[in-house]
């Protein structure tokens, strides 16, 4: 006879999983997009507090938003929200859309806001992405190359491409970008550096989904999405938006 423990799927973790990595470097990386926005914020001549508030509850219902965009994408139940993943593109979603609803309603200007927000969002996602890597999630596809790094997506651990970690320069290096450019430059058309580095963020993630262990859900999608952010992407940086 042999004697074992259990314990509840939600608390099911795989080898090599650090689940409380995600939720500690998400909050690390939200406590330094408030600081580094409210010190924007100041600069540009805006309510601080405000601005600070919208993107603190921007965030809470970012969460939500971000775990119901995972459970319709994945079709998972209600009574799977403990346990269910978080959705970057629901997170943006759900957080932008909650604190522009803030903003213009206090009458803060909302293209100055997006522009100083915008270093604060990358600079946070650089932060967060390690921990969907220590915690398995998002994981990259098997490989063999010397370029690979060993981690698990919960059920196996093995060499992958480290996606999450390729992500997250790619967040940082944006989050640089758009530091210096607000401390620098002034854009021609509020808002644009935000909608410019969001394309820039949105095409790497195209080029970043196929290194990803996830099955393509559609042919198309892809492709589409990162012809449209290119343009966009294109179009602000030949564009007016700087003086």
């Amino acid at each position: 006879m042999v004697t074992t423990s259990t314990r509840l799927a939600p608390l099911v973790r795989g080898p090599g999983v650090r689940p409380f990595a995600w939720p500690l470097l998400v909050a690390v990386g939200v406590a330094l997009a408030t600081l580094v926005q409210g010190l924007l914020a100041a600069r540009a001549g805006l309510d601080t507090g405000t601005a600070v508030f919208a993107s603190l509850a921007g965030s809470v219902v970012g969460y939500f938003s971000a775990k119901a965009y995972y459970m319709v994408q994945h079709r998972q139940h209600l009574r799977q929200f403990v346990s269910a993943g978080t959705c970057i593109q629901g997170f943006l979603l759900g957080a932008f859309g909650t604190a522009l609803a803030v903003v213009a309603a206090a009458g803060i200007p909302v293209g100055t806001w997006l522009d100083v927000a915008a270093p604060g969002a990358f600079l946070a996602m650089a932060t967060a992405r390690p921990g969907c890597f220590l915690g398995g999630c998002c994981v990259g596809r098997p490989t063999t190359s010397r370029w690979g790094l060993w981690s698990s997506d919960r059920r196996v651990g093995i060499r992958r491409v480290p996606t999450q970690l390729i992500e997250a320069l790619l967040a940082l290096a944006l989050g640089a970008a758009t530091l210096a450019a607000d401390l620098t430059w002034r854009p021609a058309i509020p808002g644009m550096l935000f909608v410019a580095s969001m394309a820039a963020y949105t095409f790497g993630r195209q080029l970043l989904f196929p290194l990803r262990a996830e099955t393509r859900k559609t042919k198309t999608g892809r492709p589409l999405t990162a012809a449209a952010t290119l343009l966009v992407l294109l179009a602000a940086l030949t564009g007016p938006i700087l003086t």
